[in-house]
This record gives structure tokens, C-alpha cells and sequence, in this order.
């Protein structure tokens, strides 16, 4: 059966006499081709993303199969983290674009997107830390985004392709839940200017575990490496005295049981700390704020041992930027 690498799981191919009229081809980037017959031709703007990337060192897509898991949250506490080495430059782009909650958690609520002649610039939070979200071009911060698969996928088409973001080291890509439009989009864009991998977060109750298996065999299906899963809510850490007590009893083992199953890395397990929820209101970094907490020691380690698995510290963006890329 021949399937594109970015249809959905269901995909009746596209030799198949259903071929763009199942019920399964609803919101596929292939759905009319499919059903006109004719062989589609490769997107252009695959090209002029990897060269608009090519001072990006290293992509990684945030991925949560189950909503509620504090994706977004570990997202940008992870780039915080990042960044508190002040020579590493990172970016987040927010795809979550129904609920975008990046400038939120950052803590540039408000800010607007400003347009040169090298296209978009991203909202800078420090010299080292920036971000670009559909929040940024909406009226208001109560107002919804209702938009249908082709409109958010050219959107995320325009973060790729007209955003400038310069010299990164790292840029963190934060997508909404499950294995839908956006996830399809971001994969196949990207599939020229290298995606280092994904980084799948879950809490441990079987609940989560259940959508984030699916998750992960959706990037095998898409060829996107795991480069491991990070346990969130893993007990929670008391801010007076450090105690870590279990409150998501692992019925089915947790997610490090999961990893053992589908031979997929396990990163961290990250307590559940209230102060967490605190900073990310205020827009402030929980490691630099609270250092002592065991979220803050997992999350510093897990930095560390993302460094390592992309080789962060090879290259550094600075001899990119000697070579004529200008931040």
C-alpha cells in the first residue's frame, strides 16, 4: 500500500479507490491530490525552510499524546533551563495554535511581532531566549482561534519560512496534543532542515500512557527520533521540606515501564511542584527562582542530558555566526 509519510495512521493509500474521499483523509495535506488522481509535487517552501534554518543548529518537537499532562509548561521551563547558560541561544516556536500559552509562561504576554525585510522578528525575553506565537497576532488574549487544518498549517508554514530567527543553538518547537494537522505539518516542513528529534512527555497514570504510546508510534510511523520520554508529576516535592510523596500511583508501571516495553529512552521524572504553576503565571524561570526544589535538580539534569544526546556542545552558534549568519 503506497502511504505518504505524513498521512494519518488510517491512510487507505493512495492507489485505493477511496484515496481522498475516506473519512480517514479528513484534514490530510494530501487529501485533494489524492483525490484528483494526480501525483502531487514536492511543497517548494521545503527548500527555502532549510535554508531559512540552516543557523538552527538543533530542532526538537515537543510532543504529549494526552492534554493536561503540562507539556506547554515543560516546554518553557526546558527552554529556561537552556538558557541559563548564557551562550546558548534558544528559540521556542508555539504550534499549539488553538491554546498558545508560550507568552504566558515566558512572560512576554502583550508583546506584538515586528516585520523587516528579513521577514518576522521573534519576541525576545532575554538576549538569549526568544519565541513566536499565534498569541502575538491576536486582538485580544481572550480571543479564540477557530480555524480549520489548511489555515493552521499555513500557519506554521509562515514560523518556518518568514520568521527570522537568526543564530540558535537549540529551538524548541511546542505542539498541541495527539497526532493531528500540526504534527503532520511540522514533520513534513521540517524533514529538509533536520529535526533532531522529540522529546514525548506523559504523566504516570495509564490514562496518559495510553494516547503518549500512540505518540511515539506516530514518530516511528514519520521517522521522527524519540529521543526519550520525561515523566511529569512524578510525586510531589513539598516546598518546605523537599519530601517527595507519590500522588499518581503508577497502576501499570509508569512511564518507565513503557519505555522498557517500546525500547524508547527515559529522560527525567519531574515532581510536581506548586511553585511550578506559580512562575509560569508570573512568567519567570523556576529553576533560577527555586534552585533547591528536586523539579529544579531533575529539570537541570535533564538539560544535561539533552546536551549530550544532540551534542550541544560541539559547534557553537558563534562560529555560524562568524561565517556571515547574523543573529
Amino acid at each position: 500500500m503506497d502511504v505518504p509519510e505524513n498521512a494519518p495512521e488510517e491512510c487507505p493509500g493512495t492507489q485505493s479507490e477511496s484515496a481522498g474521499k475516506a473519512a480517514s483523509c479528513e484534514g490530510c495535506p494530501n487529501q485533494q491530490t489524492c483525490a484528483s488522481g494526480q501525483p502531487k509535487a514536492a511543497d517548494p517552501d521545503i527548500k527555502v525552510i532549510a535554508e531559512r534554518l540552516r543557523s538552527v543548529r538543533h530542532k526538537i518537537l515537543i510532543l504529549s499524546g494526552k492534554g493536561g499532562v503540562g507539556k506547554s509548561t515543560f516546554t518553557g521551563q526546558l527552554a529556561f533551563g537552556f538558557a541559563q547558560d548564557e551562550k546558548c541561544q534558544v528559540g521556542v516556536m508555539d504550534v499549539d495554535i488553538c491554546g498558545p500559552s508560550m507568552p504566558r509562561i515566558l512572560g512576554v504576554e502583550g508583546e506584538q511581532v515586528h516585520q523587516s525585510g528579513s521577514g518576522w522578528s521573534p519576541v525576545y525575553l532575554a538576549d538569549n531566549i526568544c519565541v513566536m506565537s499565534v498569541a502575538f497576532l491576536l486582538a485580544s488574549a481572550d480571543d479564540a482561534v477557530i480555524w480549520r487544518g489548511p489555515r493552521k498549517n499555513g500557519l506554521i508554514k509562515q514560523f518556518l519560512r518568514d520568521v527570522d530567527w537568526g543564530a540558535l543553538d537549540v529551538l524548541l518547537v511546542d505542539t498541541p496534543p495527539g497526532t493531528s494537522d500540526e504534527h503532520l505539518s511540522i514533520v513534513q516542513l521540517l524533514k529538509e532542515a533536520g529535526l533532531d528529534g522529540a522529546v514525548v512527555v506523559t504523566t504516570p497514570q495509564e490514562v496518559a500512557l495510553l494516547d503518549v504510546r500512540k505518540e511515539i508510534q506516530f514518530c516511528r510511523k514519520v521517522g521522527v527520533p524519540i529521543l526519550g520520554v520525561v515523566e511529569n508529576m512524578a510525586g510531589f516535592a513539598c516546598p518546605r521540606c523537599q519530601t517527595v510523596t507519590e500522588i499518581f500511583p503508577p497502576t501499570t508501571g509508569g512511564a518507565e515501564r513503557m519505555c522498557a516495553d517500546m525500547n524508547v529512552p527515559m529522560l527525567a521524572r519531574i515532581p510536581l511542584d506548586p511553585r511550578i504553576g506559580q512562575c509560569c503565571d508570573e512568567g519567570v524561570s523556576f529553576v533560577t527562582r527555586h534552585p533547591e526544589s528536586p523539579a529544579a535538580n531533575a529539570l537541570r539534569e535533564l538539560v544535561d542530558r539533552i546536551r549530550l544526546q544532540i551534542n550541544l556542545d560541539g559547534e557553537p552558534v558563534a562560529a555560524a555566526a562568524a561565517s556571515g549568519v547574523e543573529r
